[in-house]
């Protein structure tokens, strides 16, 4: 099944469960369940938003988006996780109050409410459990959270079945919305790396230069840029120093060096020395460190 077929049927799982979720928190008088119908309602949401535009994302390049679509895949996730963070400061608020003000609860029809939502999250999680798309990762993620908070709610109104302490019920709705905000900001950062052009986490600048460098015939490689689209398209450009007049043969070296790196386009400059370069930062760079190197 493809990635958009996927996504459709956990989005249309998500909502049909998160307003299903919201009735039996209300019939129960139950905040954590209450507190779990916000976080699927976000979930539906969110996964909403990725339909549309993981469909926009897997577009072909054209004149108006030279590099593709692929960042459309993480605004989604971008949404996402905005989305997530309100809805987890709403329900933090909402079991404070609770704690301060407690009632009454319905316990059997938790545990019911609970025991459904095990399993009917759990048939999600395993439905999407093979995304490739940062996308679906973070779609997947959702659901096996739900299964998570799902459990804790399970576990949590046996003990108030058999205890009576109603504090349990708001304990865990705090709990629930905190793991989402931790999540949520791990993804931010990650999303923000992203869009602030940052370096890969798998590719390290000075390894590249070194397996440049050791191609025969190179004498210089500098402004090596890689950047990552979706955090799976991986770009570079870079600007190479070379004697040999056989450029073909040297591009096709280093663009074979890059693929083992990770890095799928890799647009190459060939230059015949140093100082053909008309970059600023590049000739203050020539006369400090590669005339060292040349001039022994």
């Amino acid at each position: 099944m493809k990635t958009y077929k996927k996504i459709l049927v956990a989005f249309i799982l998500n909502i049909a469960f998160s307003i299903f979720e919201l009735v039996g928190g209300i019939l129960t008088n139950s905040v954590s369940i209450i507190s779990d119908s916000v976080h699927d309602f976000g979930d539906a949401i969110s996964i909403g938003i990725s339909l549309i535009l993981e469909k926009i994302s897997k577009r072909k390049p054209d004149s108006n988006y030279t590099y593709g679509y692929a960042r459309y895949s993480i605004l989604g996730a971008l949404i996402t996780t905005i989305v997530l963070t309100v809805g987890s400061i709403f329900v933090i608020i909402n079991s404070i109050n609770r704690i301060i003000n407690p009632e009454p609860i319905n316990y059997n029809g938790m545990i019911l409410f609970a025991i459904f939502g095990v399993v009917i999250n759990f048939m999600a999680a395993y439905f999407t459990r093979d995304g490739k798309s940062i996308n679906q990762k973070a779609v997947n993620l959702h659901m096996l959270e739900d299964v998570l908070g799902w459990v804790v709610v399970l576990i949590g109104s046996i003990l108030m079945r058999f205890t009576n302490i109603v504090l349990l019920d708001a304990i865990m709705s705090i709990s629930i919305a905190v793991y989402i905000l931790v999540n949520a900001f791990k993804h931010i950062q990650y999303i923000l790396d992203l869009f602030l052009e940052k370096t890969p986490k798998d590719i390290s600048i000075s390894e590249l230069k070194k397996h440049i460098m050791s191609i025969e015939g190179i004498e210089d490689v500098h402004h090596i840029h890689v950047w990552s689209m979706d955090g799976i398209t991986n770009y570079a450009t870079m600007h190479i120093v070379t004697k040999n007049k056989n450029t073909k043969e040297i591009k096709d070296k280093i663009r074979e060096e890059m693929q083992e790196h990770n890095i799928n386009h890799t647009t190459i400059e060939i230059e015949e020395n140093l100082n053909d370069c008309n970059d600023k930062e590049c000739n203050v760079k020539v006369n400090n460190e590669v005339h060292l190197h040349h001039h022994h």
